[in-house]
Order: structure tokens, then sequence, then C-alpha cells
């Protein structure tokens, strides 16, 4: 049974390739919605992206339909609240122990998070690489790093036998 609950949180992204990769990303690490702000998206979305299929099992919400002043409003009160971006006094991501209930938000591909976002945030995180990743990168680094630090990080054959494509019939020889 699954105890945790892992939104991300994406801020007037403008990007539908990225956009389209962090709904790939939320597919393959079990994140239970994507809700983003901004219109940018939105403007861009009627051109051809990969999200079609991870749309089926994940939402993908712009906060204006819930109603919500800003990505903080629209989780509930046990949600801890994540800031993904480089910025000053964040703690590097490999020191960072994960909430079971979170809502990672990131900054959009040109920009970064509001201060007022920032401050009313639970924790501060960054990725420490030299200079920046892309937005779907960045989600896939976090997400890869939730997954390293939990319990699902001993999964085996049956969970690659579940993922793999049809095609793969590769295995590793007895003994290496």
């Amino acid at each position: 049974m699954k105890n945790d609950y892992v939104t991300i949180g994406l801020t007037n992204p403008k990007s539908t390739s990225n956009v389209g990769s962090v709904m790939r990303a939320a597919g393959c690490y079990s994140v239970d919605r994507v809700i983003y702000t901004g219109t940018r998206y939105d403007r861009a979305a009627k051109l051809t992206t990969d999200t079609k299929k991870a749309r089926t099992a994940i939402p993908l919400v712009n906060i204006n339909t819930l109603g919500v002043a800003d990505l903080i409003d629209a989780v509930d009160k046990e949600t801890k609240i994540v800031c993904v971006d480089l910025i000053q006094g964040a703690t590097p991501l490999p020191a960072f122990e994960h909430p079971e209930k979170a809502l990672y938000i990131f900054g959009p591909e040109d920009n970064t998070i509001s201060q007022h976002v920032v401050d009313r945030a639970d924790f501060v995180v960054f990725v420490p690489t030299v200079g920046c990743m892309n937005l779907a990168a960045s989600v896939n680094v976090l997400l890869y790093d939730r997954l390293a630090k939990s319990s699902r990080a001993n999964a085996g054959d049956e969970l690659i036998l579940q993922s793999k494509d049809i095609n793969n019939n590769v295995k590793v020889k007895k003994g290496a």
C-alpha cells in the first residue's frame, strides 16, 4: 500500500517538451499529480507533446481550475511544501530527507520561484550542479533522489518485468 503522496508543482512552465518530459518522469516515479500555474503552457500546448499517455494515469491540472491563488493553496495542510531551485541558503538535495506527503515546486525555465512561495515553504532544496539544469532534468533528479532514499529502491525482477519494453528479453548471466 502506498503511504506517500507526491505532487509536482510547475511555476508558469513555457515549454511543451519540458512539461511532456515532466509527465513522463511523473509516470516513471509514481507521482500522484502534476499542477501548474500560468498561461504559457496552455498557449503552447496546441503543439504536439508526449503527454497523452501520461495524462491518462496522472492528472495535469492548471491551478486556475482548482480555484486557488497559488500552488501552495492547492494541497492540504499535511502536505509539506518543498521548493526546488538554485536559491541561496537552500539545502543540498543529497542531505535532504523527503517528507511522506510533498508538493515539490519548481521554477519556470527562464526565471525562479517567487519569494512569496519560498517564504511559505517548509523546505528549500537545490541540486548541487555547476550551472542550472533544465526543468525536466531537475524534476527527474529530484524524483530519483526520493526513490533512492526510499524502501522502493530495493525493487527487483518483478518491477523490471512490469516496466520493460516487450522487445527487451536480455537477462544477466548467472554469476555475473
